[in-house]
């Protein structure tokens, strides 16, 4: 049984917030011992609102007599007294020393018999004409016609967005009771609340308080209980009729409806090629969260992430972000959680996340490319061309499409020398100097599957990497035909093998084969196919001649490669 209350009978909760503004005064006409005294025993800094008659409040009180005896307290029953102030429902006493209290203001209230139990007092508990002394602590008040109290302490600076009906936000918050009690907070979960706005899933007065709010933003919310729990509580944590104040902090917020968004950022004046479905891109990204969270970069990895784009090698919003990109774009796609790690997340991604990109594209290529030459200069007499076997001595730049430097031979300070089509540079390099003229300027573009693939080349250039090289060629010595190392320049002798056996014993050794092949390319009756080891070509001639692998080549093994006439190789 509660006392204060007029018959004792103990009422419901309900909450709200008034101004309170001084100290209530004695009732006058009671005397001395029959004046009702309130001493405010503590009132805090901020008092936004006092009580009112037509409130509902709750305190907990102690009640004794004047000698210090109990006979009642609140705080025994481990429940506040709940009950509408100025209706009748409390002693007159208590009904007036309420009123203009401040929640977490604590009053002692000395009450006089006619204004509390009278000269009948209450059987067995309070004698009659007993004066009642309560020490009152008020935890809540509100009223009926209250509504949400918004108050917003932080809104960013950039607010493209705010919550509306239907969308779907992920917030921290603390939840805490009108007298500062916390009853429940997500930091503490250390897991944002994540829900649907406007359909029900929340109280109704969160979902007013909502709405409206930016992401970044901070604000206070304060609930009368019928928009929160309203009598009942929530079986809890949460008694019944508590006002409830809920410091919010917006994380995110996305709708189902929505697609992904794009700002391009920077995009290059010359723009010659856009990605397309099938490409294979290499690009650096920083990815967020909507607050500005960092969860990934490829730039704390010094790699650039390589992927195919729309085959379902990323998350779906990537795939549809990076279509249409130049080569060097920067731009920020900003991808809703449907599109891209659902309600589960991954990794350090939070479940529902909106996420954003911000990425710059490096370069591109498709499977199906081949190289692009373009030709910048052109001599006059532009008549000789390179082709397979020819022997040439260039000079290049060779570069990433974002133009990062690999490697120069202007730099290093001398040529760089092949021989054409024989595996000596890259299959993409292969064929960019062909059909090229000497004092020739071109610019080679290679896709990486002509160039050094997935794997690139450690250190130097990166996996996947589509090459571009700006080339001079210097000088070109034109080659052997297809599959000779060696060709006469004019009539064999039909004497060869004797010519070459010098001391006539019937057999040539190595030493003499070379001297006298050395011989025929000297006075110019040979040709040895440029660019290669000429010892090494004349050993394997002289190896291809014996046949019986004894170091010696008799007139029996000695055979002359019979194709043309004035073309033969030994």
């Amino acid at each position: 049984m509660a006392f204060g209350a007029r018959g004792w009978r103990p009422r419901s909760l309900l909450l709200l917030l008034l101004w309170v503004t001084g100290q209530a005064a004695p009732v006058a006409g009671l005397g001395v011992s029959s004046e009702l005294q309130i001493e405010r025993r503590f009132v805090p800094d901020e008092c936004p609102r006092t009580v009112r008659s037509g409130d509902f409040v709750r305190y907990h009180y102690v009640g004794t007599f004047l000698d210090g005896q109990k006979f009642d307290s609140s705080y025994d029953r481990d429940s506040t007294f709940n009950v509408f102030v100025g209706k009748g429902q409390l002693i007159a006493g208590m009904d007036q020393a309420l009123v203009g209290m401040c929640v977490n203001e604590r009053r002692f209230v000395t009450i006089p018999p006619d204004l509390a139990y009278g000269s009948e007092g209450v059987s067995g508990v309070i004698p009659p004409n007993s004066v009642l002394h309560f020490d009152v602590l008020l935890m809540d008040i509100w009223n009926s016609e209250d509504q949400v109290q918004i108050q917003t302490y932080f809104k960013p600076p950039s607010c493209p967005r705010t919550i509306q009906v239907s969308d779907f936000v992920r917030y921290h918050y603390n939840g805490t009771f009108l007298d500062g009690t916390l009853f429940d907070s997500s930091h503490n979960r250390m897991k944002t609340y994540d829900t649907y706005v406007g359909i029900g899933w929340l109280i109704p007065g969160m979902d007013k308080g909502l709405l409206g709010m930016c992401v970044g933003e901070k604000r206070i919310i304060t609930i009368p209980p019928f928009l929160a729990y309203g009598e009942e509580g929530d079986g809890k944590d949460i008694p019944g009729q508590a006002s409830l104040v809920f410091d919010v902090a917006l994380l995110d917020l996305h709708n189902p409806k929505d697609s992904i968004s794009i700002e391009n950022k920077v995009v290059p004046e010359n723009c010659e090629r856009r990605s397309q479905s099938g490409d294979f891109l290499r690009y650096h990204y920083n990815g967020t969260l909507l607050d500005g969270t960092l969860f990934d970069s490829s730039y704390s990895r010094n790699h650039t992430f390589d992927t195919y784009i729309g085959q379902g090698y990323v998350i779906p919003g990537m795939d549809e972000g990076l279509l249409g990109v130049c080569i060097g774009e920067r731009r920020r796609i900003v991808v809703p959680p449907h599109l891209g790690y659902g309600e589960e997340g991954r990794g350090n991604i939070p479940g529902s996340a909106v996420l954003v990109f911000d990425i710059h594209v490096i370069d591109f290529h498709n499977p199906s490319d081949s190289i692009s030459i373009t030709s910048h200069y052109k001599p006059p007499d532009c008549s000789v061309l390179s082709k397979k076997g020819d022997y040439l001595k260039y000079h290049y730049n060779a570069s990433l499409l974002d133009g990062t430097l690999l490697d120069s031979t202007w730099n290093l300070g001398k040529t760089y020398n092949i021989v054409l089509g024989s595996g000596q540079v890259v299959l993409g390099m292969d064929m960019g100097l062909r059909e090229m003229c000497v004092g020739e300027k071109r610019t080679v573009i290679i896709p990486p599957h002509l160039g050094y693939g997935e794997a690139g080349v450690d250190g130097e250039v990166p996996g996947s990497a589509v090459l571009v090289f700006d080339i001079e060629l210097l000088e070109l010595v034109s080659g052997l035909p297809e599959g000779y190392m060696f060709i006469w320049n004019g009539e064999v002798s039909p004497n060869l093998f004797e010519e070459i056996d010098k001391d006539g014993n019937g057999e040539v050794l190595l030493e003499e084969f070379s001297e006298y092949i050395h011989a025929q390319v000297v006075t110019g009756k040979g040709k040895l196919a440029p660019g290669f080891n000429a010892e090494m070509i004349v050993k394997n001639m002289f190896t291809n001649q014996d046949r019986n692998g004894d170091g010696k080549v008799t007139a029996e093994e000695f055979k002359l490669k019979d194709q043309e006439t004035k073309h033969d190789e030994l």
